[in-house]
């Protein structure tokens, strides 16, 4: 059987259904790019300015579901294979994935009727996607990763409980929200917690000195504990208990990423990054557990945004320039273009976590400069990385 390096190389179709990295990406970029202008316009102007359905309930489902589905897709659709000695998707098959992600997109855009509808076509790319892990973790008995199958799982479980309980009630369902997010943060806490010491521990084998700690019983505990924390949140949020396993649980993480080494890494922004997107997460944790127990001081609104905005944000776009450069045959070095992502991207977490802290009277300017940062963000990795996805693979000088 061939493998999957020579299934890829094999592939005679267009360079962008090669690899599941490629069209997820780029597409989902875009879309972070698209998604996040509209709901400024309506936030700005009301609800009725936009002849489409792009106010709250719009922003936060397309950035937890619309954007994290799609990266979590193009992330795992190339490692899956990595990790399973599976076959990739690719060609016809990916082809149609995207074409399942691209239609939730115009149906909760557009909410053609009936109520039920947008739902139901929405619903299917994660549905589809949860049952293509199950199946590729399955059939190559990889036992390691039936907790990211889970994880996606509960991604799609929370997104069609979205979807029926907007049509139920109408409104911006928060349980079905917080098990979306606490569903991706854990994905981050999970793999990012395997590549980030790792490729640190790759980049510092040339430079010598300390390394990386090597996974142990307090990194188990930390995943274990976060885990607790993150359901009963999802379930349970402001109960003084579960506020108090939250801010354990970032508490945790920051001694887990402290272990790595993060500060020799500073010479190449392509691994510091990594970190960075891990700190986030770990901060959204603590903030999101100091909101429950001290709601008069930290507005709650700045864990999500740190989850969001921060982990969320960060640690995918330090995974798409990573993995793209690496999956379109270029050299792991983060470029000026690539630095100025990383910078616009935390620029934009910041502003948009720091916005609730402010007087109210400035906080919708924080958040129109917010959104411009990560609009930035985005838009130069469409401009830089978008026509390498869209070409075949270049071949490295030897």
């Amino acid at each position: 059987m061939a493998s999957s390096a020579e299934q890829i190389r094999a592939y005679k179709g267009p360079a962008l259904f090669s690899l599941g990295l490629r069209p997820f990406f780029l597409l989902g970029a875009i879309w972070a790019a698209i998604a996040v202008p509209l709901w400024i316009v309506t936030y700005a102007l009301g609800p009725d300015a936009l002849p489409v359905e792009a106010g709250l309930v719009f922003h936060v489902h397309e950035m937890v579901f619309g954007y994290g589905g799609a990266i979590v897709a193009g992330f795992l659709l190339t490692a899956v294979p990595n990790w399973t000695g599976r076959l990739p998707v690719c060609g016809a098959p990916l082809m149609a994935l995207v074409a399942l992600w691209v239609a939730g997109r115009a149906a909760v855009l557009l909410q053609p009727g009936p109520a039920w509808l947008p739902g139901l076509v929405e619903s299917a790319f994660l549905v589809a996607f949860a049952g293509l892990v199950w199946r590729e973790v399955i059939a190559g008995k990889n036992i390691r990763n039936l907790k990211v199958a889970g994880a996606v799982s509960a991604l799609a479980l929370a997104n069609i409980a979205f979807h029926c309980m907007s049509v139920a009630t109408g409104g911006l369902r928060q349980v079905a929200i917080r098990s979306g997010l606490a569903a991706l943060l854990f994905l981050i806490l999970l793999i990012g917690g395997r590549i980030t010491p790792s490729f640190t521990r790759n980049w510092l084998g040339k430079q010598g000195g300390a390394m990386p700690a090597p996974f142990d019983r307090f990194d188990g505990a930390a995943l274990i504990v976060s885990l607790a924390s993150l359901a009963a949140w999802a379930a349970l949020d402001g109960a003084t208990i579960v506020s108090a396993l939250m801010v354990g649980a970032g508490l945790m993480n920051f001694a887990r990423l402290v272990r790595w080494q993060g500060r020799r890494t500073l010479a190449e922004p392509l691994v510091t990054i990594l970190h960075v997107g891990y700190a986030w997460a770990a901060a959204a944790l603590l903030l999101l557990g100091l909101g429950g127990l001290l709601p008069a001081d930290v507005p709650r609104v700045a864990g999500v945004h740190a989850a969001g905005a921060g982990a969320v944000g960060v640690m995918t776009l330090a995974v798409m320039t990573r993995a793209s450069l690496g999956h379109t045959g270029r050299i792991l070095k983060a470029g000026s273009a690539t630095v100025l992502i990383y910078c616009l991207v935390n620029l934009g977490a910041l502003t948009r976590v720091s916005a609730p802290f402010l007087e109210a009277s400035l906080q919708p300017p924080a958040n129109h400069v917010a959104s411009v940062f990560w609009v930035g963000a985005f838009a130069v990795f469409v401009f830089v990385y978008g026509p390498r996805l869209l070409a075949p693979k270049a071949e490295r000088a030897a």
